[in-house]
């Protein structure tokens, strides 16, 4: 019975991975709106009541292409930063954010469907948060890491937004400065902001040192989260 039950267990696993193949393949060709899971069906070439004992409806398929795609972005994210190792704040942060623009370039049809328009009539569940937070918390980590070691300066912050600063501070990093946290959510806004620009053609015929301006860029906002390279110890 157990042998039965784990060639049906991988069964089930190739199909599944499968109808996420074909289901993708839809994403690059006719975007997230249009997907369907009759056209993956037919695809497959399996027939519709088949496939939904995989995926019961079009928003259990989507859902799991978010969640993988967001597990891959952080995935990248975090082997970036643990490659990154004892290098100063500035260059770990840096690291993470060159290794999510890669991952969006190598991945811009997944990259639109969890960083682009909303897909019309889809409301995405709880389980999908988690997956989500991968890359911000990649990032706060190098915050409070350089924290606590005296790698970062207190960005300013106005007082007006210190109360929201010290919930989201509460809420994703106790102990990490309220200044630090306000600088780091804008600085994940801005993230996204530069790969969506790169990713959906708004550099084109304007920017041909992309990887440069990036990098750049990077650098620059580790620079405004405070993060400053540890000084040395004789």
């Amino acid at each position: 019975m157990t042998t039965i039950r784990g060639a049906r267990e991988r069964a089930r696993t190739e199909v599944t991975a499968a109808i996420k193949d074909e289901a993708r393949r839809q994403l690059a060709a006719e975007g997230a709106a249009k997907l369907s899971l009759r056209a993956v069906a037919r695809e497959l070439g399996m027939v519709s009541s088949a496939l939904y004992r995989y995926f019961p409806s079009r928003d259990e398929l989507l859902t799991a292409l978010i969640i993988d795609a967001y597990d891959a972005v952080g995935s990248a994210a975090e082997r970036a930063l643990a490659a990154a190792g004892p290098a100063g704040p500035p260059a770990r942060w840096t690291a993470v954010c060159v290794a999510v623009r890669a991952w969006a370039l190598a991945h811009p049809h997944e990259y639109a469907l969890i960083y682009g328009s909303p897909v019309p009539g889809y409301q995405a569940p709880q389980l999908t948060i988690e997956p989500a937070s991968r890359v911000g918390l990649a990032l706060i980590s190098v915050a409070a890491d350089a924290h606590r070691a005296d790698g970062i300066a207190l960005p300013p912050l106005p007082e007006d937004l210190r109360p929201e600063a010290r919930r989201l501070a509460a809420q994703l990093a106790p102990g990490l400065p309220p200044e630090v946290m306000a600088a780091v959510v804008a600085a994940w806004a801005q993230l996204f902001g530069l790969i969506s620009f790169e990713v959906f053609g708004q550099f084109n015929g304007l920017v041909e040192a992309r990887a440069e301006l990036f990098a750049h860029a990077a650098r620059r906002i580790a620079h405004e989260v405070g993060l400053v390279d540890r000084p040395r110890t004789p």
